[in-house]
């Protein structure tokens, strides 16, 4: 989750006691891929990553926007190459809104470059300052659009929250007490439909997990409005509001406290498989979002959720917001496009490359 409480890699992954020794295999069904992780040198994000961390080019140059409470942007020639980072600006600043964190971005074929954050409004539960590390909030999601490569942006308003009469302020899971959120998105091969996979924290724990709605790539200019969620067997409840059918349901809900669920999924296009990879986080048993371990699926389809397939871990224990980053330069890979080999973050520090069998 996003909170500024976000923990660091543990400390013998950070030191390197462990991953010098450290080979990690997913092992799905026979009619899955899988994927292994190696050691390799480490290296870090610019800055704090307390969030799925987007990557575009633009010609040659990657931009890679870390957010923690506010985004910022770093830019250079690959991944392990990036400069300081710069406090990126929203036009208006619109501090009613309070901390964002962008965690999706999509560049248009004219330079546009679209994205979404994650949003943590105040004051939904008084006092529960008193019993919560910072009170319990419920995340949102909204979108922006820059020109200028992510330096500015212009909000375009919220496109994904809960019920209102969802809210749970006497959840047990130290941070939640609803809301969307921790999420990327992926554009489909014919750029028609663009989709948002988030977590859901709210409602009956049915409907809590990791969940999926959508968007044509036509209403980019104006999303708000124009993004459905995914209910039972189609693409019928508004982003404002609306219910959700989980990909990957929730086993104890979020307002329990032993909560256990998948949570953060990051989504790419994998060249080698030709496949979509979801890396996702699980939590599971306690309150404080302790990390069970780090789990990945698979799909050939993004118009049909069911056909990701199950989720095996990938990385026991670990750290929150796995990603992968790929390595190829030429083939302008970043967080949502990747080959055969790339760099898995977690918490925005690699310490690992992740390779895909098919």
């Amino acid at each position: 989750m996003t909170s500024t409480g976000a923990r660091r890699l543990r400390a013998s992954l950070a030191a390197g006691a462990v991953v010098a020794a450290l080979l990690l295999e997913a092992r799905p069904g026979a009619d899955q891929p899988r994927a292994i992780l190696r050691p390799a040198p480490g290296t870090k994000m610019p800055a704090t990553a307390d969030s799925n961390s987007p990557a575009h080019w633009s010609g040659d140059t990657l931009y890679v926007f870390n957010s923690w409470n506010h985004p910022s942007r770093s830019e250079g020639r690959d991944q392990f190459s990036l400069g300081a980072p710069q406090s990126i600006r929203f036009e208006p600043p619109n501090h009613a809104v309070g901390n964002r964190w962008i965690e999706a971005t999509w560049p248009d074929a004219d330079g546009t470059l679209y994205g979404w954050y994650h949003n943590e409004p105040k004051g939904l539960c008084p006092g529960s300052e008193t019993r919560t590390r910072y009170g319990l909030t419920a995340p949102r999601i909204g979108a922006v659009r820059s020109r200028d490569n992510g330096a500015t942006w212009e909000d375009l308003g919220f496109v994904l929250t809960a019920p209102a009469a969802s809210l749970d302020c006497q959840a047990l899971n130290g941070y939640f007490a609803g809301g969307h959120g921790d999420f990327s998105v992926m554009l489909d091969a014919a750029s028609q439909w663009l989709y948002l996979f988030f977590g859901n924290y709210a409602g009956e724990v049915t409907g809590q997990g990791v969940a999926v709605a959508r968007m044509t790539w036509a209403d980019r200019h104006a999303p708000a409005g124009h993004v459905w969620k995914r209910h039972d067997d189609g693409w019928t409840e508004p982003g404002i509001g609306g219910r959700v059918t989980p990909i990957f349901p929730a086993r104890t809900a979020w307002h329990a406290r032993d909560t256990d669920a998948f949570w953060g999924p990051s989504v790419h296009w994998n060249t080698y498989l030709q496949r979509y990879v979801m890396l996702m986080n699980r939590s599971c048993c306690s309150p404080e979002w302790p990390q069970e371990g780090v789990y990945i699926s698979y799909a050939t389809d993004l118009a049909t959720p069911a056909s990701w397939s199950m989720p095996v871990r990938l990385h026991e224990g670990g750290d929150w917001y796995p990603q992968v980053i790929g390595l190829d330069a030429g083939r302008k890979e970043t967080d949502k496009l990747a080959g055969q080999v790339a760099r898995f973050y977690m918490h925005g520090t690699s310490l690992h490359e992740i390779v895909f069998e098919r």
